[in-house]
């Protein structure tokens, strides 16, 4: 059955190994089975619920754009696009905000997390982002969305808000709702510095993550200071469930290297962890240095990357003007 598969990533700037395996890795995999038919959304208005510079905001949307290219998104198979540029976006997000229930943003775990103690000072947008996130997916009746662990809830919502339109206003499937992809292995990377917690860009520390722009030395320097435990390397999978380093450098190693983690751990039995970083530091410069090469290439065109981004919401906003003039017509506009 042909999937129609939507998902964007965020122009936050300095894309990591955690965004590539967790995300644009899959991403591409899902693009070059024929049946499917991709649409990818450089999620430009979700990044403004925080402050962000002007400049640094219309770079990272590039980098982003630059970065799905270089990791194999091909712009002639799939949809790459910017949100900002597609006005539908806005528009039913507002539209199905006056569908959603406040209990039902109230339960979202994601906001307390970002919003943190003093939630008062979020900003609304933060607060209601998974309605424009239901807004981007409802809007290309989108059959599939890959989701990583921390997606789930708001994918949930999203599918409650369509069924929720559909009723009142009694248009039975009219908004699809869409299916969860998940990603059952290596969806979340963890930092190089301490395995409990997730890669991130926002960690001060360069070391505690791999930049898809990071060159070939870095990579191997990280890599060799990269957190480990005492013990030897493990020789069965069960020994990994106390040791989330070791987990987490495996995975990466298995996630490259296209197998399951029980294969990696005999890989390495026996062996010293040196050895061991040794061969993931291979592995990595293998597969990020090409992608790392060219997205420098490509962000020095940045016509090139505008031409991509212009051509893709044109074909984004056939789409999504139909639907969002149906939804319009629904609702008695």
């Amino acid at each position: 059955m042909r999937k129609k598969i939507f998902s964007g990533v965020q122009p936050t700037g300095n894309l990591h190994l955690g965004n590539y395996l967790g995300a644009i890795k899959n991403f591409v995999d899902l693009q070059n089975e024929k049946e499917n038919e991709c649409i990818f959304c450089v999620v430009d208005l979700h990044a403004i619920t925080v402050k962000q510079d002007p400049k640094e905001l219309k770079k990272n949307i590039r980098e982003t754009a630059a970065t799905f290219i270089a990791s194999g998104i091909d712009p002639s198979n799939s949809i790459i696009f910017n949100q900002s540029m597609v006005s539908a976006h806005s528009e039913a997000a507002w539209i199905l905000s006056c569908v959603s229930r406040i209990g039902w943003l109230n339960r979202m775990t994601q906001f307390k997390e970002k919003a943190g103690k003093d939630k008062e000072k979020a900003s609304i947008g933060l607060y209601s982002y998974p309605v424009l996130m239901a807004a981007d997916i409802l809007l290309y009746d989108a059959s599939h969305v890959p989701v990583g662990d921390d997606q789930k809830q708001h994918l949930e919502l999203c599918r409650d808000i369509a069924q929720k339109f559909n009723n009142d206003f009694n248009a039975l499937n009219f908004l699809k709702v869409p299916e969860p992809l998940i990603q059952k292995k290596f969806s979340r990377i963890m930092s190089l510095k301490d395995g409990m917690k997730k890669m991130s860009k926002s960690d001060p520390s360069n070391l505690s993550r791999i930049n898809l722009t990071d060159e070939k030395d870095e990579i191997f320097n990280k890599i060799k200071r990269a957190k480990t435990d005492p013990m030897p390397m493990p020789n069965d999978i069960k020994d990994l469930a106390e040791r989330p380093e070791a987990e987490n450098l495996l995975g990466i190693y298995s996630s490259l290297r296209n197998q399951n983690l029980e294969n990696s751990v005999n890989e390495f039995d026996g062996k010293q962890f040196s050895e061991f970083k040794e061969k993931l530091s291979e592995a990595l410069i293998e597969k990020i240095e090409p992608i790392s090469k060219e997205i420098k290439k490509l962000l020095n065109d940045e016509k090139y990357l505008d031409e991509i981004l212009l051509k893709g919401s044109e074909k984004a906003d056939k789409i999504a003007s139909k639907k969002i003039k149906k939804i319009k017509e629904l609702v008695g506009f």
